[in-house]
């Protein structure tokens, strides 16, 4: 019997991405091929980007504070938020590398406080991101003739986050939030094969197996956040947001159907299945303390972890995953906020640095992503105390994976990608609800 030894699209064993891999979403990005995709671990917005994905802890009258609910609260005006996104990145292995960028929205919300002890905001954003084309090339061994068979991975969509969040004062120092989500989103990913013997005249045809997956559902997270003065001028936060593990449930239809290579297809697509399921998102605990002087600094670090190790998807655990922790560290400064002569005093200034488990380890090795980060905030000089417009720039660098060889007699390697994020968001803070007085 002959037996096809194909490695993981992981390992890259001879071609690894197609350079025609310009993205909505990531651009080219294997790892996206296993779980939910690259899932995004409630990071925030644009000022925690720019602070290395901290601020659980580190309330904020500007942005919108839907990182962690109870910040909803510190909701000082009527506040509207957009993120665009932009991103270059490198993906390599031992023996081949390829390029390739994406741009779309990132993410907005809106924000409102309700009340002196309550807050409250919609949004929509990203959870997860699927994009990625990786061709591996493998020779069936025990063939007369030599026999190559190409196999083409490729994968397009992500589920996304309608939210509503809440956030209430407690007692002076200590508010709670609850978000409640409604995630919706498609999946396509497809397995193309080709069989080539050399020297035959027949036309190449290649078999491919397509698996569209719908999703929806509702999911929770709960917040809460504590602020104590320990210095004349110093504050120090604490925070804890918890996402439930929960069901998404949605149908999954796979079909079989032949093409040529120029894509054309031949007959008609063979349906397999089509069944109802779901796919576990697994429980998110996150943890974060902030220090600040309640005017122009604060400096903050989180921590969070992820049981990716209970991941299941329509009854089928897939690759084994692993828990994952990240870790951020970062701050913000603006020099002079009340500045009158100088405007670059009045900007504020962001940097930070980030690690995190990815949740495969090829070969029994944790892979890690490390990252630098750096942003600005930018008050347009028109400001008044009833609304105000800020533009502000995130920005990442970062590696994730490497290059270490697998299996030296196949050919096999990890894959590293080196990547640069860019994030505009624009913050419009205008006081509604004034009751006016009589002259």
């Amino acid at each position: 019997m002959v037996r096809l030894r194909l490695g993981l699209v992981l390992a890259g064993v001879a071609v690894l991405g197609a350079g025609s891999a310009q993205a909505q979403g990531l651009g080219n990005s294997p790892y996206s091929r296993i779980g939910l995709g690259e899932f995004n671990a409630n990071t925030g917005g644009v000022r925690q980007m720019g602070m290395g994905g901290a601020g659980l802890a580190a309330p904020n009258a500007v942005n919108v504070n839907e990182l962690n609910p109870a910040l909803l609260y510190y909701t000082g005006r009527t506040t509207f938020e957009a993120g665009y996104n932009g991103q270059y990145k490198t993906v390599k292995n031992a023996s081949s590398s390829s390029r390739s960028g994406s741009a779309n929205l990132g993410y907005f919300a809106l924000s409102v406080p309700l009340s002196s002890k309550w807050g409250a905001a919609v949004g929509l954003k990203p959870v997860s991101a699927v994009d990625y084309e990786s061709n591996t090339i493998q020779e069936v061994a025990g063939t007369p003739v030599l026999t190559q068979v190409l196999k083409q991975y490729k994968g397009k969509g992500g589920v996304s986050e309608a939210y509503f969040g809440q956030g209430f004062r407690i007692t002076k120092a200590f508010t709670v939030g609850l978000t409640a989500s409604y995630m919706f989103g498609v999946v396509d990913e497809t397995t193309g094969t080709t069989i080539q013997i050399a020297n035959s005249t027949d036309q190449l045809v290649n078999s491919v197996s397509r698996t569209h997956t719908r999703y929806s559902d509702f999911a929770f997270r709960a917040g809460a956040h504590y602020r104590q003065k320990v210095g004349k001028d110093l504050s120090m936060n604490l925070a804890g947001v918890y996402s439930f593990g929960h069901n998404l449930n949605g149908q999954q239809v796979k079909t079989q159907e032949q093409e040529n290579l120029d894509g054309t297809l031949i007959g008609t697509a063979t349906p397999v299945s089509d069944v109802r399921g779901s796919t576990y998102v697994p429980t998110l605990a996150q943890v974060g303390i902030s220090f600040d002087n309640d005017k122009n600094w604060s400096i903050n670090a989180d921590a969070s972890q992820q049981q990716w190790s209970k991941f299941t998807s329509f009854g089928d655990k897939g690759t084994p995953l692993n828990n994952t922790v990240r870790v951020g560290l970062g701050g913000e400064l603006t020099p002079e906020p009340a500045s009158v002569d100088h405007y670059f005093r009045r900007v504020t200034y962001r940097a930070g640095l980030s690690m995190a488990q990815l949740p495969y380890q090829p070969g029994g090795k944790m892979l890690y992503d490390r990252a630098v980060s750096w942003g600005f905030a930018f008050p347009l000089p028109t400001a008044t105390p009833l609304e105000a417009t800020t533009f502000s720039l995130g920005f990442t660098y970062g590696v994730r994976g490497n290059t270490d060889i697998l299996n030296a007699s196949a050919g096999t390697s990890n894959v590293q990608e080196s990547y640069i994020r860019g994030q505009l968001g624009i913050t419009l803070n205008n006081r509604w609800f004034i009751k006016r007085r009589l002259q």
